[in-house]
């Protein structure tokens, strides 16, 4: 391989990063100032059917949420911050106000981020990429190139953070790209990546699988397991880690097939063959050598975890969900004690004879847990909590209730949460679009008389679809820094998956699939 594809990736030009840091700046002014004169507002104005604790966290509420939206400080400070207020206020006595902060969701995601970082350091996680996008099936069609990029990279978001999926595979797509610029050059044909169509594709194709695999597990992305935790805590049904997996396969293989379809339509290939792209990913995997020790127990502690998580559905099937063995079973090994298990094993498998070193180091996994993302997950379920308990979240489920007709039919009730909940993750983080919409939706099919469970998968599956904008998700920004993608394109992209994704995916997955596997 020629020197030209270890540069640098290109990036945007100054001018956009100049024009999104003014938009950016313009955004968090607003929102520091007009924030706390929105909560204030909210606050002085008589609103019957409200006590007045629940008044206060509604205020305080406004604040969060805006905060949230336009982020004058950062995203996990806002999510102290409501909590704090709602001591300071009274509306609640202070262990009370940070009791989500230790719901056992956090550490099934806390177990999670540290087995996800032990496969980034160790390297699993490019074997396993390297892996897929080798087999002979792939060759050096385009085509299929374009189909086992995507299959890589939503296979390995299923388990590890989307954004470390997107920045692992991003300079594998770079390289491929390259070795088809190469290629042309040397049949005398001189083209510009920038401008390719193909390029436009496979970049967008890296990001948007990043945020389909996430929603294969209940860890995958923060979403699902923000709703996880509201069902739980709020609505005190408990989804079985087995249980989203079977209805996040359907949802993941579907959106997949949306965005493949859509993708190859829009960005097709002019090429039969991209002479080069087998060495490049040859000598990719030769570099990976042998298997360590490091990657074999990595390996080992990792399908520990997936075969904790899924056993208490395999003994569901065989022996029935109110099995004696199962309840046993869940009683000594749930969710959150599973991912525990298997991230604590990394520091009891050594990786040489001597034990001197193990599989991850403490200063490792440290860095490798999110504590941003948990303290957003821990301040949205404070939240959640407290507009359940103060009755606002009644409160509010009412007025939608009532301003979507009196009784929705459950198909325009789910409809309208979806919705919601795209467009607002096409604007903020999905993770804070989560936690604002999540209470909401529950509140709301309670009042309603709907079952929770549906459009609460609804509003996690369609938080995962943020693909219109840079600013919409991590995977986004990655890819769009390449220059490859025009802006427009991205949003017409986007839109098309977005809506056609909501239409004949999410809403017939969470009506029906959901309803079968709970029993509904």
């Amino acid at each position: 391989m020629s020197e030209q594809k270890t540069t640098k990736a290109p990036t945007v030009s100054d001018d956009e990063i100049l024009g999104s840091s003014k938009f950016d700046r313009r955004r968090r002014l607003i929102g520091a100032i007009c924030a706390p004169i929105c909560a204030l507002l909210v606050f002085i104005t008589p609103i019957d059917g409200l006590t007045p604790e629940a008044h206060k966290l509604l205020s305080i509420m406004t604040l969060v949420c805006l905060w949230w939206i336009t982020e004058p400080i950062p995203i996990p400070v806002t999510s102290l911050v409501g909590p704090t207020l709602c001591v300071m206020f009274g509306v609640v006595k202070m262990k009370d106000a940070f009791a989500a902060f230790a719901n056992p969701m956090i550490f099934l995601f806390m177990g999670g981020f540290i087995i996800a970082k032990a496969m980034m350091v160790n390297g699993l996680d490019k074997r396993i990429a390297y892996g897929i996008i080798s087999m002979k099936w792939v060759g050096d069609s385009p085509r299929r190139i374009f189909l086992a990029i995507g299959l890589a990279c939503m296979l390995c978001s299923g388990w590890i953070s989307n954004t470390a999926t997107a920045a692992m595979m991003f300079p594998i797509a770079i390289g491929l790209l390259e070795a088809i610029r190469e290629m042309m050059a040397a049949n005398g044909r001189e083209i510009n990546l920038h401008t390719y169509k193909y390029a436009t594709g496979l970049m967008l194709m890296t990001a948007y699988a990043c945020s389909i695999g996430g929603v294969l597990t209940p860890i995958g992305t923060p979403p699902n397991i923000i709703m996880l935790g509201f069902l739980d805590s709020l609505a005190n049904i408990h989804v079985s880690f087995f249980q989203w997996m079977v209805w996040g396969f359907v949802a993941m293989v579907c959106y997949f097939v949306i965005a493949y379809l859509v993708l190859w339509k829009m960005f097709p290939a002019d090429v039969k063959h991209i002479d080069g792209a087998q060495d490049f990913i040859r000598g990719k995997v030769q570099e990976l050598g042998h298997w360590t020790r490091a990657q074999k127990n990595t390996l080992f502690a990792f399908l520990v975890a997936v075969v904790l998580w899924v056993t208490p559905g395999i003994i569901g099937i065989v022996d029935g969900s109110e099995s004696e063995l199962l309840k046993e079973y869940n009683k000594h090994f749930p969710e959150a004690a599973a991912a525990m298990i298997g991230a604590l094993l990394l520091f009891f498998l050594p990786v040489d004879k001597g034990w001197g070193k193990m599989t991850l180091q403490w200063k490792e996994a440290v860095k490798g847990v999110e504590w941003g993302t948990l303290l957003l997950f821990g301040g949205g379920l404070a939240m959640g909590g407290m507009m359940y308990s103060t009755g606002l979240s009644e409160w509010v489920g009412q007025q939608i209730i009532t301003a979507l007709g009196g009784q929705p039919s459950e198909l325009l009730f789910v409809a309208v949460f979806c919705v919601m909940a795209l467009l607002l993750s096409e604007l903020t983080s999905h993770t804070a679009a989560t936690n604002m919409i999540g209470p909401l939706a529950i509140g709301a099919a309670v009042s309603a008389g709907f079952s929770p469970i549906p459009v609460a998968v609804g509003v996690a599956l369609s938080s995962s679809l943020g693909f219109m904008l840079p600013v919409s998700t991590p995977p986004n920004a990655i890819v769009y820094a390449s220059g490859y993608i025009p802006i427009t394109k991205m949003i017409k992209t986007g839109v098309y998956i977005d809506f056609i994704g909501i239409a004949i995916v999410t809403i017939p997955i969470v009506l029906y699939i959901v309803g079968w596997v709970m029993g509904l």
